[in-house]
């Protein structure tokens, strides 16, 4: 992979983004019942703002000491819950049952060689420096990071109780660390400072930040949603699997770069699509139990794990679909 000469840009949003709280939830809530269920079905989605959090969808479980009102609260604060869930389609759990797929789909792995995290350099970025800012500021933002033949040209940083001046210092010390053109351009709170933020200012919804979730806008995504779906819903786990034979495959054949690509139907085990691109050579893939069952068992996925993955991307963090 020949080092780019274009513009890369992408975004992250921090933990008390409206999107982000909701798909904290819809986790925080798939862990509780796995706490005491490992083959609890959960999918959970979560709509808030403003006061209020919507909680619905599907759960199938034993778990007894699973209450919502108060996940809702310890990470979202106080505000008005309503909740609606019932038992997964009888017409759905027939074809999970028997060890298919809990629904369809096609998935995408990626890994790349141009970052220690096997990330896209614009993407590892543009989190980096989230992360950096909201140890300052601990509250909702966003940030963005253009990159001109991988030198930062520009850096967006929109944080809630952030004074822009301070904000904008912030920025430069942080840029300090990473190659820059000179000249780079900041923009601190662009739009002017703000205190209000999270649901006080904006609705959120459970899988509404997928890009930022995945790999940034340069790859392409299957489309499904991670947060707040229990391991047998491939949209998650065939989706983590395909990043660990991405992974895998890289460092295997010393590659720059990976895509993977799985598809399924729904009720049924294997694979209909099991693909693999190294460095622009298509292969299929051979080796791995692909099946839902086997990812579960591979990845450890029935224990209770999945509320920090919802905080700054699936991807990156050394969870066991990347050690």
């Amino acid at each position: 992979m020949s080092k780019p000469n274009f513009y890369r840009t992408a975004e992250s949003v921090s933990p008390k983004h409206p999107d982000k709280l909701c798909d904290q939830i819809s986790d925080a809530i798939l862990d509780a019942h796995l706490e005491e269920d490992p083959y609890a079905r959960v999918a959970v989605d979560v709509a808030g703002g403003h006061g209020v959090v919507f909680v619905t969808g599907e759960v199938t479980s034993r778990a007894k000491k699973v209450d919502v009102t108060d996940i809702v609260k310890r990470i979202a604060g106080d505000v008005k819950v309503y909740e609606h869930v019932a038992a997964q389609s009888s017409e759905i759990a027939q074809g999970v049952d028997t060890g298919g797929a809990g629904d369809q789909g096609i998935m995408i792995g990626y890994a790349t060689s141009e970052t220690p995290e096997m990330l896209p350099l614009e993407v590892v970025l543009s989190r980096r420096l989230n992360e950096y800012l909201y140890a300052i500021w601990p509250y909702d933002g966003k940030t963005q990071i253009t990159l001109k033949d991988d030198v930062i040209v520009s850096a967006v940083a929109s944080f809630q109780h952030a004074p822009s001046q301070r904000l904008k210092e912030a920025v430069k010390v942080w840029l300090d660390g990473y190659e820059v053109q000179k000249g780079v351009v900041i923009h601190a709170n662009p739009s002017g400072d703000w205190d209000q933020g999270g649901f006080d200012a904006d609705a959120g919804l459970t899988g509404r930040k997928l890009i930022v979730d995945n790999y940034g806008p340069r790859i392409s995504i299957g489309g499904g949603a991670f947060s707040g779906k229990d391991a047998t819903k491939v949209d998650r786990s065939a989706a983590y699997m395909a990043r660990k034979v991405a992974v895998e495959y890289l460092k295997n054949r010393r590659a720059k770069e990976v895509f993977v690509r799985l598809a399924y139907a729904i009720g049924v085990a294997e694979p209909l699509e099991a693909s693999v691109i190294i460095d622009g050579v298509h292969e299929q893939i051979s080796g791995y139990d692909l099946t839902p069952n086997g990812i579960i068992k591979e990845l450890d996925l029935r224990k209770p794990q999945f509320e920090k993955t919802a905080r700054y991307g699936h991807f990156g963090h050394k969870f066991t679909w990347e050690a």
